[in-house]
């Protein structure tokens, strides 16, 4: 009747890279696996509700929001990053923005220039329950 959730199983496979001398300006919407080596100048979100992960190399630039499941971070971030799942500050990471997680490594060295929020399991689940009328202390 009632199942426990998965543990969130993060993408292993790349399945799309902007390579080191590529700039795109605007959004970017992708599934599966993806790698950012050069510069990225507008939104980074995942497609749908499917585990994704995103990549953020130590040479790479994001300015603009990330929201995805699973993200990897090694570069720079301007911009809110929002991990749904996991998120991963390798030493060179340097995010300017807040921080929404549900899970986060952080290796010396990151360096976030915003606020850290953590993200409750289940928060989306809140049921709101009412007060039965007649009783002694209404």
């Amino acid at each position: 009747m009632f199942t426990k959730k998965k543990p969130h199983v993060p993408q292993k496979q790349i399945d799309s890279l902007i390579g080191a001398a590529t700039t795109i300006e605007g959004d970017v919407n992708f599934s599966g696996g993806l790698r950012v080596d050069g510069c990225v100048k507008g939104h980074i979100h995942c497609a749908g509700d499917e585990p994704s992960t995103l990549v953020v190399s130590e040479k790479a630039r994001v300015e603009g929001e990330i929201r995805v499941s699973h993200v990897v971070i090694d570069g720079t971030v301007t911009g809110p990053v929002i991990a749904t799942e996991y998120l991963e500050l390798l030493p060179n990471a340097r995010i300017t923005g807040d921080v929404s997680y549900r899970t986060l490594e952080m290796q010396v060295g990151a360096v976030i220039d915003g606020r850290l929020l953590h993200i409750e399991a289940g928060s989306a689940d809140i049921v709101e329950l009412k007060r039965i009328s007649g009783s002694k202390n209404d």
